[in-house]
């Protein structure tokens, strides 16, 4: 009886540990950057930690937007105040997926996994009502808009209908 009891513990253990694995959506930009990253370094060079360092450092002399941020929190810009590179050049010299390696780095600084990748939102055929209202806030402000009396999500979409006609063209 007691092996189905221990049986039945460590089904449950992997079931939940499974199910809190870092997903790509989760830590969007850590997985992009480090899978792009990744794929461009040869096998030699994924076996040493000082030349994946090296590597990176030059990789985001040239990375934009969110990468570059990325990239600061890493410490691989000149101007990063920190340095937690080793956190990501270690594991991929041990050739570690890049779920755990994000996973990894989230834990040395949460900001990691919080940088999001700006999403483009076709306000035309969009159902206002599936969007998060920071979504909606995002909406007003692409449009240079306020909304000062908002309060509930209705309110937002109320304000963004209100203005649909003066930025959406209707092509015919």
């Amino acid at each position: 009886m007691e092996k189905w009891v221990l049986c039945g513990l460590f089904l449950v253990y992997f079931t939940v540990s499974e199910s809190l694995a870092l997903k790509a959506a989760d830590c969007e930009v850590c997985f992009s950057v480090v899978e792009k990253f990744a794929a461009g370094l040869t096998s030699d060079e994924k076996k040493d930690v000082k030349v994946i360092e090296n590597k990176f450092r030059t990789f985001c002399k040239t990375s934009k937007g969110k990468d570059n941020r990325f990239c600061y929190y890493l410490g691989g810009l000149e101007d990063s105040a920190t340095g937690i590179l080793s956190e990501m050049s270690k594991p991929l010299s041990w050739s570690t997926p890049v779920d755990k390696v994000c996973e990894k780095l989230k834990k040395k600084d949460n900001q990691i996994c919080d940088l999001r990748y700006e999403k483009s939102i076709d306000v035309k055929t969009v159902d206002l009502k599936k969007l998060k209202v920071r979504d909606l806030k995002k909406i007003l402000s692409d449009w240079d808009e306020t909304c000062e009396d908002c309060i509930e999500k209705g309110d937002f979409i109320k304000r963004i209908e209100a203005l649909k006609p003066k930025y959406v063209r209707e092509d015919l």
